[in-house]
């Protein structure tokens, strides 16, 4: 009797596991880099060009972008930019990932860019903000 009790609980602990599995905390880990994302998403168009893309590594076509700044280069590239569709196409895209590989191509045209931070994260929202209440914002 006491077998059956305690083989019913392992039974019944394992569905609940089953039916509802832990969510994991999403962690620097657990995100792409920025090398990643640029591997699997920005590289489609920026290795080549495509639509006037600027191309990666491209200094003198990424100089007048860098300029913008982080915050706004990086909004406006989230929300939408020139030939750029949203989130560069890719909806599962965390906001810090893209983020990441915005800084990524600007590094690799001699900007300084860092990954971001939290208070970057919220400049980079802030300007989401004020450009999609103005889609002509540039």
């Amino acid at each position: 009797m006491v077998v059956k009790k305690i083989g019913l609980r392992i039974l019944a602990g394992s569905l609940f596991v089953c039916l509802f599995p832990t969510v994991q905390p999403v962690t620097a880990q657990t995100l792409k880099t920025g090398e990643r994302v640029y591997n699997e998403v920005c590289s489609v168009c920026h290795s080549v060009g495509v639509a006037g893309a600027p191309k990666f590594a491209d200094k003198a076509t990424w100089a007048p972008l860098i300029a913008e700044g982080q915050p706004v280069l990086t909004a406006h590239a989230w929300v939408g930019v020139r030939g750029m569709p949203a989130k560069g196409g890719r909806e599962d895209l965390r906001l810090e990932e893209f983020s990441r590989g915005v800084a990524f191509m600007a590094r690799a045209a001699g900007g300084s860019w860092k990954d971001p931070d939290a208070a970057m994260l919220a400049a980079i929202s802030a300007e989401e903000k004020k450009r999609r209440a103005d889609p002509a914002r540039k």
